[in-house]
């Protein structure tokens, strides 16, 4: 089956974690006349996450060992590739995102505008309503608006689960450079920019609840230091005065 989304293959990557009490809701809201293909990788959890998947009628892949949720993305862009997936949607199976905007992020880059769509949090201003910790909103804002001013762009949040993105854009960025923690998605972001590609948002609800994957105040703060880090290391790629290696050989154009 081909979407009925401009013709294209649409498959939806789910980098799962410890997902058994999640997994269910989220898979039974995706839009099966929209994806074509599900692809999860379990990271090794440590619950029934894998069986789970494999009753629900998916054909999920298994880490040996666990690798990390960059190192997870890492496989299941690989793996979406391999199947020809057009567009690329990931989604956590921990339910804090809805399914149920998949379409949206899929015409977003199956009309050519945008190589990359991001599901924002923010733009919406229903954040803290779904939950989300004052110091996580807070800790939000203040990256993104350091961000914005090291990159030029105008996003209204850099730290969303929830992402999408063409096949082109997956097989031009050094995704293996890029690290096996959380700080792949900044690092693939800012990739993003440098290489030229066009990113568009749209609003998403989100909804924080226990049995939803979270790093705790100390993974978070490491994980604001890297992004800062990271975003002052694009800064200095784009004006010319030291290339850090997972910038290098790409250029905006």
């Amino acid at each position: 089956m081909v979407s009925m989304i401009g013709n294209k293959k649409i498959v939806v990557v789910m980098p799962a974690y410890n997902a058994e009490k999640t997994l269910a809701n989220t898979i039974s809201e995706i839009d099966r006349t929209i994806v074509d293909e599900i692809i999860l990788v379990d990271d090794f959890s440590q619950d029934g996450t894998f069986k789970l998947a494999l009753d629900i009628g998916l054909n999920p892949i298994r880490h040996e060992k666990n690798l990390g949720y960059g190192g997870n993305q890492k496989t299941c862009y690989a793996k979406a590739l391999d199947a020809g997936a057009d567009i690329i949607v990931m989604l956590h199976p921990d339910y804090q995102y809805t399914p149920k905007l998949i379409p949206v992020a899929a015409y977003l880059l199956s009309s050519g505008i945008y190589d990359v769509a991001l599901g924002s949090r923010i733009l919406g201003g229903g954040a803290l309503k779904g939950g989300m910790p004052m110091y996580k909103y807070i800790a939000n804002r203040f990256l993104t608006l350091v961000q914005n001013w090291y990159t030029g762009m105008k996003l209204s949040e850099y730290h969303t689960g929830y992402r999408a993105f063409t096949r082109e854009v997956l097989k031009t960025l050094p995704l293996e450079k890029n690290g096996n923690g959380f700080i792949f998605d900044n690092q693939m972001l800012l990739q993003t920019h440098m290489a030229g590609f066009k990113v568009g948002e749209f609003s998403c609800p989100t909804h924080y609840f226990p049995e939803s994957s979270s790093i705790g105040f100390k993974r978070s703060l490491i994980y604001g230091i890297g992004c800062l880090w990271i975003g002052f290391l694009f800064l200095l790629a784009r004006i010319g005065i030291y290339e850090s290696h997972i910038f290098r050989g790409i250029r905006k154009s």
